[in-house]
């Protein structure tokens, strides 16, 4: 039987919900993840936030407007239209984490069992969990795409 330690990525990448939307898309794009947990100063896991959660929220509250410009500029795309795009994208930017994050997180420890991560995973359509010691302290994250990657490189 294989258990989260045989998988999880250690150390998580993490951040505050003090944090700026900003910082963590910077976190995502740099690292080529879509999701970090939210710590707080003790490092326990207090929340989630997902590269969906952002685009949610921006939807949600009409922070970045649609337009019909596909966000590529051109003669016929309008001034105001882009200032307005440029003004959504600046306030997302200063939005804190914790207005965005996902409280209700899902975590496993390293002794979890593989199949039971995945069967979480699947029940609650998430894409990552944190890896928690006895007392909530974030020690690592399993991904599905960190279970793909071992499934594909077991020797058989």
């Amino acid at each position: 039987m294989f258990l989260t330690r045989d998988i999880m990525v250690t150390p998580a990448i993490s951040v505050t919900k003090e944090q700026t939307v900003k910082e963590a898309l910077h976190l995502l794009d740099e690292h080529g993840i879509s999701g970090l947990p939210v710590v707080d100063p003790n490092n326990r896991v207090i929340g989630i936030i997902s590269d969906t959660d952002i685009i949610r929220y921006s939807q949600q509250n009409k922070i970045v407007p649609h337009t019909r410009s596909s966000f590529r500029v051109s003669p016929f795309s309008e001034v105001d239209e882009l200032a307005s795009v440029r003004s959504g994208f600046e306030m997302l930017h200063r939005t804190l984490i914790e207005e965005v994050m996902t409280k209700k997180v899902y975590t496993v420890t390293e002794d979890t069992p593989t199949t039971d991560v995945a069967k979480l995973m699947d029940r609650r359509n998430i894409n990552r969990v944190p890896v928690v010691d006895g007392e909530g302290i974030l020690i690592g994250i399993i991904t599905r795409a960190d279970m793909i990657h071992y499934m594909a490189n077991l020797e058989k």
